[in-house]
């Protein structure tokens, strides 16, 4: 069983908990763990082969994150984003995003130009092949790159923590099959303002793009509860 040291990892000390934490978080992203689901200390110990407390100091970070909650006298389970606030954090990334979609179109060199067209080129292809788990990871690659890009330093940290919240709203959303069709000009259109060096573009761009993620979530969603 891995104690409390700290090992070695890309170069940087990560502790325990931090290892546990990034790892927990992954499965929950990744559907592994079901909304409201229980996260029994005993099994996260085995599951990842930490002590007590590493667990126990993981899931108080992710709780801080929004992905896990502390229920009193019933330990810690897995949080649910009811669609109003899948919502409201589609809003906050627009803002958010639409401003370092304007940085990115002020920063952007020649090699950040064409790490955007080359997602794009693989989320044109895609959709020609009807590929929607492809569409989806590359949609996250971009918005990856305009904040990488952006050289903002807050901003994406936020965001991050903000798509993983969404991230089940995304996933059943982007596996509509008419939806990356749809997004596809979305993105290609943000591309080309941040390559044109054009912020104002950019960020209007981000802005349009988003602005219809929360009409698309909002009317699937009302549409499965009806």
């Amino acid at each position: 069983m891995a104690q409390e040291a700290v090992s070695e990892k890309a170069g940087a000390p990560v502790s325990d908990a931090d290892r546990v934490a990034d790892r927990l978080r992954q499965a929950i992203v990744a559907g592994e763990f079901a909304p409201r689901q229980r996260l029994i200390e005993s099994d996260l110990i085995e599951m990842f082969g930490a002590s007590r407390g590493a667990v126990r100091s993981a899931l108080a970070v992710l709780a801080v994150e929004g992905l896990v909650e502390r229920i009193r006298n019933r330990g810690a389970r897995v949080r649910a984003v009811d669609l109003e606030e899948a919502l409201e954090i589609v809003e906050i990334r627009a803002a958010l995003e639409s401003l370092c979609a304007r940085r990115a179109a002020e920063r952007v060199d020649e090699e950040g130009a064409s790490r955007l067209r080359g997602i794009a080129e693989v989320m044109r292809r895609a959709v020609g092949e009807h590929d929607a788990e492809g569409y989806s990871e590359a949609n996250r690659a971009l918005h990856q790159a305009v904040l990488d890009i952006s050289g903002a330093r807050v901003a994406p940290d936020i965001v991050s923590r903000l798509r993983a919240q969404n991230v089940r709203y995304r996933i059943r959303l982007a596996m509509q099959p008419h939806r990356p069709a749809e997004s596809l000009p979305e993105h290609l259109e943000i591309v080309e303002a941040i390559c044109a060096q054009d912020p104002g573009r950019a960020a209007e761009a981000m802005q349009a793009h988003l602005r219809s993620v929360h009409r698309a979530t909002k009317e699937y969603f009302t549409e499965a509860r009806g």
